[in-house]
């Protein structure tokens, strides 16, 4: 089984043959670094493969079961084959959206960093809804979410930028870009009047050091400083914070959840890398469409949902038209769904526009 020709076996196996002659070479685990990330890919690469191989056996099972059913005219293996069908249909989509995560960085971790809008102090509070969120999801999935900085104000967060580390992490989140609204009755309205926010999320792959990023030291500016904390004791006394500003671009970036500079550097230059991949990346692609008549938009910029909690409850993404109504199970990281929704839309080849009219959702 295929999907519009993204799935290639041969291909698969061959990389999984090669990667494993490596792990046989002399000295493999001298690097114990670069070791487990060869381990780590033949992983990936099986889970990718593996899944099919045993789908197609799913599938031959289900043709005997039904032959069968035919021969012995027997009604009760009916329900059996109805059944059947309808898990593996689910699992042949299931690894069908799969399949799209197939870009070189798709397998990757996240930075991704949500941002207050348009909306005062219930924005700030939206953001930290929104953070939550992600973290609640992460969670769910088994993967390790790490906080890299945070801007704390009164009622919520003004922004927040965190890692979060497992399989394919990149290639689930990416479609999360954009601006998120929120509509709800403010409880920081004694009017009681409904309010809508706006937040900002962005979602960065981390490279590893297969893919190069040159960044010239003289385009750098850097900057130290004290990591917040709550006073007393947690007061960060050295100026362990680290903020690099990329001239050329103007991106900046920051980390101050480690102890040492030399660590935050470190980091906070990862994410740097990340940013600029992006921004190079999309400005080819606008480049491209530029070249084919098209007009793209920035995957920011753009309000994808809305998170509707009065009049009624309802969560919508505006791309895909995918919609609930259990709100509070969203806010908890059930997101899965949207997350599926928009990568089946691409793999369908669907437009997806992120332009609603309707004021409510």
């Amino acid at each position: 089984m295929t999907s519009g020709g993204v799935f290639d076996p041969d291909e698969i196996y061959k990389k999984i043959a090669e990667k494993e002659a490596v792990t046989t070479a002399p000295g493999f685990w001298d690097d114990n670094e670069k070791a487990t990330k060869v381990m780590n890919d033949i992983k990936l690469l099986k889970g990718r493969v593996e899944p099919w191989v045993a789908l197609k056996r799913e599938v031959e099972d289900l043709e005997t079961l039904y032959e069968l059913g035919i021969e012995e005219n027997d009604q009760s293996i009916e329900d059996e084959v109805k059944q059947t069908y309808a898990k593996t249909k689910a699992e042949y989509e299931h690894q069908s959206i799969l399949n799209l995560l197939s870009d070189e960085v798709d397998k990757n971790d996240c930075f991704l960093s949500v941002h207050a809008g348009a909306g005062g102090t219930e924005a700030c509070d939206w953001t930290f809804m929104l953070s939550r969120m992600y973290q609640r999801w992460a969670e769910r999935h088994g993967y390790k979410t790490e906080v890299l900085s945070q801007e704390e104000v009164e009622g919520g967060l003004k922004s927040i930028n965190m890692r979060i580390s497992g399989d394919y992490v990149y290639g689930y989140t990416k479609g999360e870009a954009g601006v998120h609204r929120l509509v709800r009755i403010s409880p920081f309205d004694a009017n009681a009047r409904r309010h809508t926010s706006f937040a900002s999320v962005y979602v960065f792959p981390v490279l590893d050091d297969s893919i190069e990023v040159k960044i010239d030291p003289k385009d750098l500016r850097v900057d130290t400083f004290r990591a917040g904390g709550k006073g007393g004791q947690h007061v960060n006394k050295t100026e362990s914070a680290v903020r690099f500003t990329h001239i050329p671009t103007g991106i900046v970036v920051q980390c101050e959840s480690e102890r040492s500079q030399l660590m935050n550097r470190a980091t906070a230059m990862s994410i740097l890398r990340s940013r600029l991949y992006e921004y190079y990346r999309e400005e080819k692609e606008k480049e491209n469409a530029k070249f084919a008549g098209e007009k793209k938009d920035i995957s920011f910029g753009s309000q994808i949902r809305s998170y509707v909690f009065q009049p009624y409850t309802m969560v919508k993404d505006h791309r895909t038209k995918y919609s609930v109504g259990n709100i509070q199970g969203v806010m908890d990281g059930d997101i899965d769904g949207f997350l599926d929704a928009y990568l089946a839309a691409k793999w369908k080849g669907l437009a997806m526009d992120s332009a609603d009219d309707d004021e409510d959702v």
